[in-house]
């Protein structure tokens, strides 16, 4: 299987790059958007948060602490959020290529994955300016980040392929997705820290999966220290299993995959 997708490695880039292209080619200011969104987003955050409500975390004296704690939480659920929503429709989205072309269906949630990856890499990017100019970077420790994102990929990615096979057969899945994942946003401690919530539930919360990885996130960009790796480590292995069932479960039934679609 992943021989076939480094065969396909020119199809799987021209498919990102064309939906890059789709995306933005009867736009005035082209691709120039996947710059301004993020960016206008960013200021949203800092203006509103960080200057007209005053919102301050514990123990952080920063003026923009709130604003580079809700960014960190919302960048990276995002990059979640599109694999998982995506990979979850991807086979349903492109049933007439399925249909008319010959080539690995594996191929469908790697663009997806690769598409959603530099999406989040160019919001990222002005992001890190954001805590340059602000005096906020966290410097070398940037690279505690590296692991978490890819266990986030992959955690994303294993449960993303699961739900979009399921999806094929019972459609359901992908409308009940929508409703889990706003129940899942406000599980997380994205908009609000964990320190405000009660004791109870913290144990609660501390068997969500994305808490652990985002956490790690807003600790190296909010507090500037390395993330305690014991949770995203037990993630690590959980996303191990997910992506072992992920493909398993796409190679048993990728042959009926047409005849349902």
């Amino acid at each position: 299987m992943f021989k076939k997708i480094f065969q396909y490695r020119q199809f799987i880039s021209s498919c990102v790059k064309r939906e890059f292209q789709s995306r933005y080619q009867r736009s005035l200011f082209g691709a120039a958007w996947a710059v301004v969104n993020p960016l206008a987003m960013i200021i949203v955050y800092t203006v509103i948060f960080s200057q007209v409500m005053k919102a301050k975390l514990p123990g952080i004296d920063s003026t923009f602490g709130y604003s580079i704690f809700l960014c960190a939480g919302i960048l990276t659920w995002g990059l979640f959020a599109e694999i998982v929503g995506r990979c979850t429709t991807v086979f349903l989205d492109n049933a007439n290529i399925i249909k008319k072309l010959n080539f690995p269906r594996i191929c469908l949630p790697v663009t997806v994955v690769c598409t959603a990856i530099i999406n989040f890499l160019i919001i990222s990017c002005l992001f890190l300016l954001f805590l340059m100019i602000s005096g906020n970077f966290p410097g070398f420790l940037i690279l505690s980040v590296v692991p978490l994102l890819i266990i986030l990929i992959l955690f994303s990615m294993g449960l993303g392929i699961t739900l979009g096979v399921l999806n094929v057969f019972f459609r359901d899945v992908g409308q009940l997705l929508g409703i889990v994942m706003q129940f899942w946003f406000w599980m997380t401690p994205i908009v609000y820290p964990i320190s405000i919530i009660p004791q109870w539930a913290v144990g609660f919360l501390k068997w969500n999966p994305i808490m652990q990885i985002i956490g790690g996130f807003q600790t190296v960009f909010v507090e500037q220290k390395w993330p305690n790796m014991e949770g995203p480590a037990i993630v690590g292995l959980i996303s191990g299993g997910l992506c072992m069932i992920a493909l398993r479960l796409y190679r048993n039934h990728v042959g009926e995959m047409v005849d349902e679609l």
